[in-house]
C-alpha cells in the first residue's frame, strides 16, 4: 500500500512541477467540495434545529476527531510517505460527503463529519508535500498556491451549491462526493511520491508520537515556535468561528438565500486567487513573509469589526473583499515560516501539529461563535473575533522581534 506507483518519483526533480500542479488540482477538488456545501449547511441543520450552537457543534464534530487524527496521518507520511496518506485522507472525505447527503437524522449528519475528521489530513499533507520538493525560500510563494485552489474552490463551489440546492438540499453532499471519489483515483495513477526512503523517519511510532497533546508540548518547548502557533489559533479561532455560523448571520440579519451567500463567497475567492495566486508570491520577495503577515492580520482585524457593525448586507461583500486581500497575505506566510522553522525530516510532523492547533480552533471557535451569537447578539462572534486577531497580530510583532533575522531569500533566476 506504501509503495508509490511511480518509480522514480521519490525526489525532489521527480516530484516537480507538474506534481505541484497535481497538488493545486487536488486542494483544489477538495475545496470545491467545501464551497459547494456553505451555502446550504445551515439550511440542512435548520431541518433538525434551529440555534446556532448547533451548527457549530456539527464544526466541532469534524474538528475534534481531526485534532487527534492530524498527527497520526503526518507521523505515518514522515515513515512511509505523503502520497498514500493523501490518498486515504481524501478516500474518507468522499465517504464522509455521501453520508452527509443521505442524511435523515441529525446524528448521521455528525457521523459524516466525524468520518471525514478521522480522515482529515489532506491539507497538512499537502503541505508537507510541498515542502519536500520546494527550497526554504520557495516555501511561503509555494503555499500560496494551496491558497490560490482554496479561493478557486471557493468561487466555483458556493455558486454550484446554490444551482444544486434548488435540486435538493443534499444534492451538492453527493456532488462533492463523487468529486472527492474522483480525486482519489486521479491521485492513484497520477500522483509520484514526494519523500523518498532516505529522508523518511525510521524511528517506530509510540503513543507519544500520535498523542496530539504531546506534540503540541514538544513544539512548545522549542524556541521561537510557540509565538507562531499561538498567533495561528488566535486568527483561526476567530475565522473558524466566522465560517461556522456566517450563513446563519446573512439568513437571521439580512433575510439572504443560498443563492446571495453563494455569490458573497464567490466573490471573495476571485480576491483569495489573485492574492494568493499571483500578487502574493510577488510580494513575498520584496517585503517578506514578517511584514505580509503583519498586514495581513490588520486588516482581517478591520474587516471583522466591519461584519459586526455594517447596517447594510450589501456592504459585506466591501468588508469581505477586504478580509479575503488579508487572508490571502496572512496565510501563507505565516505557514511559511512555521516550516522554515524546522528540519526537512519534521515538516510532516510539524505541519500536522500545526494542523491540529487549526483543529482545536474549529472546536472553540464555532462553540464561542455558536454561544456567543445565541446569548450575547448576532454580532459579537465578529468584533470579539477582531480582538482575537489583533492578538493574533502582537504576537506576529513579538516574534518578529525575538528573531530580528531578515526573511529568506528568494532563489536567484
Amino acid at each position: 500500500m506504501f509503495r508509490s506507483k511511480s518509480g522514480g518519483a521519490g525526489s525532489p526533480k521527480a516530484a516537480g512541477n507538474g506534481a505541484l500542479a497535481f497538488v493545486f488540482i487536488t486542494i483544489f477538488i477538495d475545496m470545491l467540495g467545501v464551497g459547494i456545501l456553505i451555502p446550504v449547511t445551515a439550511y440542512i441543520v435548520r431541518q433538525y434545529s434551529t440555534d446556532a450552537f448547533t451548527v457549530g457543534l456539527l464544526t466541532v464534530s469534524y474538528s475534534f476527531f481531526q485534532f487527534f487524527a492530524s498527527p497520526l496521518l503526518g507521523q505515518i507520511s514522515d515513515r512511509y510517505g505523503r502520497r498514500p496518506v493523501l490518498l486515504l485522507s481524501l478516500f474518507g472525505t468522499a465517504i464522509g460527503y455521501f453520508v452527509f447527503g443521505v442524511g435523515g437524522a441529525l446524528w448521521v449528519l455528525f457521523a459524516a463529519r466525524i468520518i471525514d475528521g478521522i480522515t482529515g489530513g489532506n491539507i497538512s499533507i499537502a503541505q508537507a508535500y510541498i515542502a519536500d520538493v520546494t527550497p526554504p525560500q520557495e516555501r511561503s510563494k509555494a503555499f500560496g498556491l494551496i491558497g490560490a485552489a482554496f479561493s478557486l474552490g471557493f468561487i466555483i463551489g458556493p455558486a454550484l451549491g446554490g444551482v444544486l440546492s434548488n435540486i435538493s438540499l443534499a444534492a451538492p453532499a453527493f456532488f462533492a462526493g463523487f468529486l472527492a471519489l474522483f480525486n482519489v483515483v486521479l491521485g492513484y495513477f497520477m500522483l509520484p511520491e514526494s519523500l523518498p526512503p532516505e529522508k523518511r523517519t525510521t524511528a517506530p511510532l509510540n503513543i507519544a508520537n500520535v498523542n496530539p497533546i504531546t506534540g503540541i508540548l514538544d513544539v512548545m518547548r522549542k524556541p521561537v515556535l510557540p509565538i507562531l502557533l499561538l498567533a495561528v489559533f488566535a486568527y483561526n479561532f476567530a475565522f473558524a468561528g466566522l465560517q461556522s455560523n456566517f450563513s446563519l448571520y446573512t439568513l437571521e440579519r439580512f433575510q439572504w438565500s443560498p443563492n446571495q451567500n453563494a455569490l458573497l463567497f464567490s466573490v471573495i475567492g476571485l480576491v483569495g486567487i489573485v492574492m494568493q495566486g499571483f500578487l502574493v508570491r510577488r510580494l513575498i520577495p520584496i517585503f517578506g513573509d514578517r511584514r505580509l503577515a503583519t498586514v495581513g492580520l490588520g486588516l482581517m482585524a478591520l474587516s471583522f469589526f466591519g461584519v459586526a457593525f455594517i447596517p447594510e448586507g450589501w456592504m459585506l461583500f466591501l468588508v469581505c473583499i477586504v478580509m479575503a486581500v488579508g487572508s490571502g497575505l496572512s496565510t501563507p506566510t505565516l505557514t511559511g515560516m512555521i516550516s522554515n522553522s524546522v528540519s526537512p525530516r519534521e515538516q510532516g510532523s510539524i505541519l500536522g501539529v500545526t494542523q491540529s492547533v487549526n483543529s482545536l480552533t474549529r472546536i472553540f471557535g464555532p462553540l464561542w461563535a455558536g454561544f456567543a451569537f445565541d446569548a450575547l447578539g448576532m454580532p459579537s462572534p465578529y468584533w470579539s473575533g477582531a480582538l482575537f486577531i489583533l492578538l493574533a497580530l502582537g504576537l506576529v510583532m513579538a516574534y518578529r522581534n525575538a528573531t530580528r533575522s531578515p526573511d529568506p531569500k528568494p532563489a536567484s533566476a
